[in-house]
């Protein structure tokens, strides 16, 4: 054992051209740590509501409308932001939402939806990638904080309780009756094919 210690350490510190084996291992867990560091931070702050309607597509379009609903402004102060509905909250899923969002800067460079025209011309579309996205996961991150195991069914409005207690029952996900839910509807939203045949 101490001869595979002294082997280890004596490579760790003969030469490699200019630098130590052990020098080059320190330097590179720091290269490591100060990119991971960098990346993470990236990743947050591109998180953030801010970051969100950081150009007017969004903020003069679907940001004003989402002023409006329950989730912006309710009686518990629970606000729900832009990232908590469209980015996952697990590590692996929020790097991939985050690779697909380049597509979005790439039409933002393009300006395909850079005026108001532009982006009703639009919605549908943009729409239905989020509802396909969203039934794909089974409302993942509607369930961060809506789950029908913690429904109190009994204080919801009739309607609504049948609807839900149906929903359970036939394993239907929020985004199949709840599109309008942070925006409005364009035209042909319920006619749009949003079943990703992946439930």
């Amino acid at each position: 054992m101490a001869n595979i210690l002294t082997c280890t350490w004596r490579a760790l510190r003969t030469p490699s051209a200019r630098w130590s084996v052990g020098a080059l291992v320190v330097l590179g867990a720091i290269a490591g740590i100060v990119f991971w560091g960098g990346f993470n931070w990236a990743m947050e702050l591109t998180n953030t509501e801010t970051f969100c309607i950081s150009c007017h597509e969004m903020r003069d379009n679907v940001f004003v409308e989402y002023q409006d609903t329950i989730h912006y402004n309710n009686r518990t102060g629970v606000r729900a932001t832009c990232p908590d509905c469209h980015v996952p909250r697990e590590w692996v899923h929020k790097v991939a939402r985050k690779i697909r969002a380049t597509n979005e800067l790439f039409h933002w460079m393009l300006g395909s939806i850079n005026t108001r025209e532009k982006f009703e011309a639009h919605r549908l579309e943009l729409a239905t990638h989020v509802w396909k996205g969203m039934a794909a996961t089974d409302s993942r991150e509607c369930r961060n904080c809506h789950s029908f195991d913690y429904m109190d069914l009994t204080a919801q409005e009739f309607r609504a309780r049948d609807k839900h207690e149906e929903a359970e029952r036939e394993g239907k996900t929020c985004i199949d009756c709840h599109k309008g839910v942070a925006h409005e509807l364009p035209q042909g939203a319920f006619e749009a094919d949003t079943d990703s045949g992946q439930r």
